[in-house]
């Protein structure tokens, strides 16, 4: 991510300047159009789909005295429109951080503009990181996903969600649909701009994969558990670019991210290879159900590959950082070279106080003496 350099001279109305400088409050305004929709029953019954969640079910259990009524959701094409306002206000959310937390981190700690994009990119990620972590988790624990792994498979196809379920994927791809416009919005230099788009196409892939198959428990637990690798990653890179000495959360997030990689592939081939093996087979799009073997074989093929991929870039990132290490360590002990005692009789002959001056035939006595 680009520095945006402010300036006293308001740039033109619609130029690209304008709409960088302005983008928050013009994404702001457009978010606001479809709240204020709310408030008129014309308006209403479009905007509705753009700020609530779709496919509202209701269930009863316990029929009779204590009979109780449960709200789950299932996909549709209407939530594109919810994922597209969620979108706007991830960026919004992304301007408020950037503008009243990192930049003013920024200004005080003077960093170069290599650190300065790497500080924003991991501030940034580390509070979506942490609130995803958390948010996560909490759905894990009260839906017993942990302390019952079977749940992860068992009575698949999982059509019908919870609230927090479904909103925490409208969120997620809210979230890294916005990282897109963000490209442009921050100046992302040409070299960066690939490397970002792989990694928002492997989220958007993946997490939309699962929410489309209805695997959304699976997704959840690798969601969670690659976010919190991550975020340790870039809380390390934080504190590293304030305190360049302090490495000890690299090391830390190396253990981890392996140890990651190996509970995600456990984890899949579990619930995928075994789990979905032994439940019910079949395709039926209207029931929601994908359990066929070149269903399971594609999703257990795309989650190798991405994580072979990270184990690829993670062995040259730690490769690159040990040649540097030893690089830095060789110049360290390279002895300094010193000058021998001839040079330095001729420096005390021909110089005063470490000083080279012209050769004594140049001198004025000498061309004196010469002279006579």
């Amino acid at each position: 991510m680009g520095i945006r350099k402010k300036t006293n001279k308001s740039p033109p109305v619609f130029s690209h300047e304008f709409i960088i400088q302005n983008h928050a409050d013009i994404v702001s305004c457009v978010a606001m159009v479809f709240l204020l929709g709310l408030m008129f029953e014309v308006t209403a019954k479009v905007a509705v789909f753009f700020v609530t969640v779709q496919y509202n079910v209701t269930i009863t259990t316990n029929e009779g005295p204590d009979e109780t009524s449960i709200n789950f959701f299932h996909h549709g094409l209407k939530d594109l429109a919810t994922v597209f306002f969620y979108m706007l206000v991830a960026i919004i959310m992304h301007a408020i951080i950037q503008e009243y937390v990192l930049d003013k981190i920024n200004r005080r700690m003077h960093f170069s503009k290599t650190k300065h994009s790497k500080f924003n990119e991991s501030g940034q990620l580390s509070a979506f990181y942490l609130c995803s972590c958390v948010w996560g988790a909490s759905i894990l624990v009260s839906e017993h996903f942990l302390s019952n792994p079977v749940r992860l498979w068992e009575g698949y196809p999982h059509t019908l969600m919870l609230f927090q379920m479904k909103f925490f994927y409208i969120c997620q791809m809210g979230y890294w649909l916005h990282a897109l416009p963000e490209l442009y919005f921050q100046k992302t230099k040409k070299e960066d701009i690939l490397r970002q788009l792989v990694y928002i196409s492997l989220y958007l892939v993946q997490i939309g994969g699962a929410y489309l198959l209805n695997l959304t428990r699976l997704g959840l637990v690798l969601l969670v558990l690659h976010y919190f690798v991550e975020l340790v990653f870039h809380v390390s890179r934080l504190i590293y670019f304030s305190n360049e000495n302090n490495q000890a959360g690299f090391t830390v997030w190396a253990i981890l991210f392996v140890l990651g990689r190996l509970l995600t592939l456990s984890l899949s081939v579990l619930t995928v290879g075994f789990g979905l093996a032994g439940s019910e087979q079949g395709l039926d799009l209207a029931s929601g159900n994908f359990n066929v073997l070149i269903v399971r074989i594609t999703v257990l093929a795309a989650i190798c590959i991405t994580q072979a991929f990270m184990m690829w870039k993670f062995i040259n990132f730690q490769l690159r950082r040990w040649r540097e290490h030893a690089q830095a360590q060789s110049m360290k002990k390279k002895p300094v070279p010193t000058k021998s005692k001839s040079s330095k009789k001729e420096n005390k002959a021909n110089g005063v106080n470490g000083a080279v001056t012209s050769n004594a035939a140049d001198s004025p006595r000498a061309r004196k003496e010469k002279s006579s």
